[in-house]
């Protein structure tokens, strides 16, 4: 067996550092989804939604002063469209049809009579279903992964891919926390498709590791740890450059999108980039914990002939 990693980064002899890091992102993440939660949207949150269209540019601020003038002070209106034209307010409380009147009333007098107003409200039940939904398609995603590789690999390899791209999707949300981002279905679509790309990463290492332990004679840690080098560093122009393709995508999205798929490829950003770093430095090395504690059995003699 000859590898040649000897000029390049160790990544299994500093996998503590890395394990590590990760480990403290994921309780700082815990921590701020205990203390600051999650800026839910009106999908996952009771509450109505506005949607506005005027027939001339709008400010944000003459939206405020319209809302202010009715009670309402907290709210932040969202203005978009090719000319401002267009307004979104989220409302916390469900607004009933004389409040939904009223509101429509005043911006009619202050924008024109011509505007078109459209009002969603999404009740507590309703609210509460989709949140419970949403945990249910990550979990059945990543059991389902979980089950493809442990049929396709091995046990050890399914458990170090699912802890990783459970680790990837955890990090969208925690930055989300964080960040006070708002959590709305299109985060929900870019937390699976996360999974989904970060187990693509996670498989091509996975496949190398496996090929390369088929014709060696692994005898030691030394060993072991020095294929799972090698085939990182094999594989390593292949997912780089898989990764990089996308995320140039999802920044052009990001830049010269629409204000409604903004945060969608903000999220989808993130967790490339997660499902990169966790795909060598977690994932990798985490195959090769579970794997050197392997107890292999001793080989049976065979019977001398008679």
């Amino acid at each position: 067996m000859n590898f040649d990693t000897k000029i390049r980064y160790d990544v299994v002899k500093n996998r503590n550092k890395f394990l590590l890091s990760s480990l403290a992102l994921t309780i700082i993440g815990i921590l701020s989804l205990v203390f600051f939660q999650l800026n839910l949207g009106i999908d996952f949150k009771a509450g109505s939604n506005m949607d506005v269209a005027t027939t001339k540019a709008v400010s944000q601020q003459e939206v405020n002063e319209v809302l202010k003038s009715l009670g309402y002070e907290d709210l932040a209106p969202t203005i978009g469209g090719q000319n401002n034209d267009r307004i979104s307010i989220r409302f916390s409380d469900v607004l009933d049809q004389d409040e939904s009147n009223k509101v429509s009333a005043a911006l009619k007098a202050k924008f024109g009579e011509d505007i078109d107003t459209e009002v969603n409200v999404v009740s507590p039940d309703i609210a509460r279903e989709m949140g419970i939904k949403t945990i249910w398609a990550i979990l059945i995603a990543s059991l389902g992964i979980m089950l493809y590789v442990m049929i396709r690999f091995e046990w050890r390899f399914a458990l170090a891919a699912n802890i990783s791209i459970l680790y990837d999707s955890f990090i969208v949300i925690a930055v989300f926390s964080i960040f006070r981002f708002e959590v709305d279905l299109p985060f929900i679509a870019a937390v699976l498709t996360t999974l989904g790309y970060s187990i693509n990463d996670k498989i091509v290492i996975f496949d190398r590791i496996r090929e390369n332990m088929r014709f060696a004679s692994v005898k030691n840690e030394s060993q072991l740890a020095e294929i799972v080098n090698a085939s990182i560093w094999q594989t390593m122009a292949r997912n780089l450059y898989t990764v990089l393709t996308v995320v140039i995508v999802t920044v052009c999205i990001f830049i010269w999108g629409s204000p409604s798929i903004k945060m969608f490829s903000f999220a989808l950003l993130v967790g490339l980039i997660s499902g990169a770093y966790s795909t060598i430095f977690v994932a990798s090395p985490l195959w090769y914990l579970f794997k050197r504690n392997q107890k292999h059995k001793p080989k049976v003699a065979a019977k001398p002939t008679p």
